[in-house]
């Protein structure tokens, strides 16, 4: 029986799609086989030996310690575009409360409804102009990241009658094909600031990409730009963006990561991270995550890793061979070798690298003894070794 650990509370509409006679699940369980994690901090987290794969119920990986998960053999997955919808919405939402201070707005009328003798009705009508503000339609909005929420966020706003610039240096074909025509591909993220009045991020957060919006990033866009952050805190320079809303090019800076420095300066609307924050989302993340590890550990299959090659493959043997190592040379002559010495015949192979990593997936028409296993684990370069059993 698989162990599944949870270091966050797991939609149980994910978690009842796990077999129960193949499967446990729980929060305190021990020698784990996988783990189903949301936000909770995993650097400091200490590997069992048993631990084959880490499934993050959300996009974002960067509370996983992704180089020490490939080094032994880790396999992490992620769950992109199960949260795109509650994004992409959020989007919207942002975009006009940065453009009419509808929250502002919303705050003084309760305070007028709360201070004696004040005609509410009339109150309204004097004061309202000091909450007016520009609407979406016949803007130019510029969207950093074609993925899955960055498409539907360009996609909703030519609907919402805007002209849209989008930009994304490692745009794949299947993202380019869920973009509508009429979206402004553009291959230098300066013309998308040139010509933007609302820019949003969606792009990942790694070492690249920290301070992505920067003061030399600002200083190309627009004046009275609104800039909104839905994707990481890290992706913009608070100092640099802290001088441009005081200097006015910015004129709102809309972030789902507040902290305390951020929050409250002028003109900052900060949210409480309500990105994914939805049942909708939240169940088709953990349905996928869940999926995903499922299909890892009785099979093998490999699909939405962020460290390691997408591989699947049906089953045509008695057994499966499924081998973590270094993208070397000359790693599946060694493992044919062994199989060959050994006089194991090959039904079925799929290989497939992924950066300093690969993934070889081996069906044979016998059983897998330990011996064999064993000189597997030897060839210098070989990470991990798993047998499964159809």
């Amino acid at each position: 029986m698989y162990r599944i650990k949870t270091l966050n509370k797991i939609s149980s509409v994910g978690l009842s799609r796990l077999d129960r006679d193949r499967f446990q699940v729980g929060s305190d369980l021990e020698n784990e086989d996988g783990v189903l994690v949301r936000s909770a901090p995993m650097h400091d987290y200490e590997f069992p030996e048993s631990l084959r794969a880490i499934a993050r119920a959300g996009a974002g990986t960067n509370n996983i310690p992704i180089d020490r998960c490939s080094e032994n053999g880790i396999v992490v997955f992620n769950t992109p575009g199960a949260n795109a919808n509650a994004v992409k919405e959020l989007v919207i939402a942002a975009m006009l409360v940065a453009s009419r201070d509808i929250l502002g707005g919303a705050d003084w009328v309760q305070e007028q409804a709360h201070t004696p003798k004040v005609d509410v009705a009339a109150a309204v009508e004097k004061g309202k102009s000091a909450f007016a503000g520009p609407e979406l339609y016949r803007k130019t909005l510029g969207v950093i990241g074609l993925g899955a929420i960055g498409a539907l966020v360009c996609n909703i706003a030519l609907d919402l009658g805007m002209d849209v610039y989008g930009y994304d240096p490692f745009l794949s074909v299947d993202a380019a094909l869920r973009l509508d025509r009429h979206v402004h591909v553009v291959k230098d993220v300066d013309e998308l600031y040139k010509v933007s009045d609302y820019v949003t991020l969606h792009i990942p957060y790694t070492g690249a990409t920290q301070d992505f919006i920067n003061a030399e990033a600002i200083a190309k866009m627009k004046g009275q730009v609104r800039v909104l952050n839905l994707a990481r805190g890290g992706l913009v320079n608070d100092d640099d963006m802290i001088a441009a809303l005081e200097s006015g090019r910015v004129a709102k800076y809309v972030t789902d990561f507040p902290d305390d420095r951020i929050t409250t300066v002028k003109n900052v609307i900060a949210l409480p991270h309500l990105g994914a924050s939805t049942p909708e989302s939240e169940e088709n993340c953990a349905v996928m995550a869940v999926r995903q590890l499922q299909d890892y550990l009785l099979n093998g299959n490999i699909k939405n890793s962020v460290n390691l090659p997408n591989v699947s493959q049906e089953w045509s043997g008695i057994a499966r061979i499924c081998l973590i190592h270094k993208n070397v040379p000359a790693m599946l002559t060694q493992i044919m070798g062994v199989l060959s010495d050994d006089h194991i015949n090959v039904e079925n192979m799929t290989n497939k690298s992924k950066k300093d990593y690969a993934y070889t997936m081996v069906d044979v028409n016998t059983r897998i003894t330990d011996e064999v296993a064993e000189e597997l684990r030897a060839i210098p370069g070989m990470i991990r070794v798993r047998v499964l059993n159809h």
